[in-house]
């Protein structure tokens, strides 16, 4: 059974919390001692239906006192697919954070209120979603109730959203008028939206097709040189980040570019004859090449970017100390890391008019388009590409804190 991911964003009291609710509750995901002890508490505080935001919420602790997580994960499985939803905040000092959520989604579930229409939230984790290349995007219009099921309400803001997905060259959008509180079209179809033709929530996110990893381009990047002493073995151990490997393959060893093939396999112990996307895996050469921790192994004839100059979009994460020209940071990319240098940077993009403004640094949350040079050249792909190798992240050399997250882009049509 496959997995898909999936982040819920929006502005704050949208519903999402609501949302992530009812989908773990229609769909009886929610174990029974949870759901008993939810339903005294309704009936101990006299309500009429569940508080579906309490499944979201954290300990009765932190409820207590206010305190907010940043980003909550759940999980939940129907027959058909399991799933793991990111619940971002909407405040717009936690942008950073719907980054990080985002991140690893399969699916972004837009939420806007049926009331307030499209917001400079929505705007905002629009564009996030598409400099992260979420191609598949669901906007849930919520409390459609409110409005009273209005079709012409839906219809204005499907109608003002796509100018915004037209502005940022996003792929086909699904939109579905619902009330998350009453149920309407998340996980059965609604009886109060009538001229609503289309699928729910829960069936979008059951059939709508995941890409897998191993259909990339293979690369594969060494955590650990596994050499004991007195021994003739001589492994090479990491996580495959995409496609394939078998054994007999030919490969080069980057940034080196030395030529050598495949002879052995092993994932835990046992030689195995393939291994994919996901895996952790010790490869084993055919040649003695000196190959050190950060080094890739790729299949010859694959087309993958070796050099010391990028260009990339940074979300800027550090509260006390901004971003400016010069900056020498550490570039991490999975298991290599590097010196690197911020030779400049473009533009910042105004997340609220998509506009370009010519800044001299970058403080917290801000997505500005730079320009880097590594001290030592490194193999790399476009983020659009391949999430695991176009990826990184800035920390700083002396506290070591993580100060960016980076995607790699080519030039800036890409």
């Amino acid at each position: 059974m496959d997995v898909l991911k999936f982040i819920t964003c929006g502005s704050v009291d949208d519903g999402k919390s609501t949302l992530i609710g009812r989908l773990l509750w229609d769909s009886e995901a929610v174990s029974l001692d949870i759901r008993e002890a939810i339903e005294r508490q309704r009936k101990h505080n006299g309500q009429e239906t569940v508080e579906l935001a309490l499944l979201t919420d954290g300990l009765r602790a932190e409820r207590e006192q206010g305190i907010t997580i940043d980003v909550a994960y759940k999980y939940f499985t129907t027959k058909k697919r399991k799933f793991i939803i990111a619940d971002a905040p909407g405040h717009i000092q936690y942008t950073r954070n719907m980054i990080t959520a985002a991140s690893n989604a399969d699916v972004a579930i837009v939420l806007i209120d049926a009331r307030f229409g499209v917001v400079e939230q929505t705007v905002r984790h629009t564009l996030l979603a598409s400099l992260l290349n979420l191609t598949q995007i669901v906007v849930a219009v919520n409390k459609m109730d409110l409005v009273g099921y209005e079709e012409a309400i839906f219809e204005q803001i499907k109608t003002k959203y796509l100018v915004l997905t037209n502005r940022l060259k996003l792929p086909k959008v699904t939109f579905i008028p619902m009330s998350a509180k009453n149920g309407d079209n998340v996980v059965t179809s609604s009886e109060n939206i009538i001229w609503y033709k289309g699928e729910t929530l829960l069936n979008y996110l059951e059939t709508i097709p995941i890409i897998p990893p191993q259909t990339a381009e293979s690369r594969f990047q060494v955590q650990y040189v596994i050499r004991p002493q007195g021994s003739d073995y001589r492994g090479y151990a990491g996580r495959i980040q995409s496609g394939v490997y078998r054994k007999g393959d030919k490969i080069l060893v980057l940034p080196s570019d030395l030529p050598s093939e495949i002879v052995k396999i092993e994932e835990n112990l046992q030689e195995v004859e393939t291994a994919i996307a996901g895996q952790s895996v010790v490869l084993h050469l055919k040649d003695n090449i000196d190959i050190s921790r950060g080094d890739s192994i790729v299949v010859q004839g694959a087309t993958v970017e070796v050099g010391s100059q990028l260009q990339a979009y940074l979300c800027w994460f550090d509260e006390k100390q901004a971003l400016t020209n010069g900056a020498r940071l550490l570039l991490q990319n999975g298991s290599n890391t590097v010196k690197v240098i911020v030779q400049s940077i473009d533009y910042q993009l105004d997340i609220s008019t998509l506009e370009k403004i010519e800044v001299e640094k970058a403080t917290l949350n801000a997505i500005v388009k730079v320009r880097l040079r590594t001290a030592q050249p490194i193999v790399f792909d476009t983020y659009n590409t391949n999430r695991q190798t176009g990826s990184f992240v800035l920390v700083h050399p002396n506290n070591h804190h993580t100060v960016a997250a980076g995607m790699i882009v080519l030039n800036e049509n890409e």
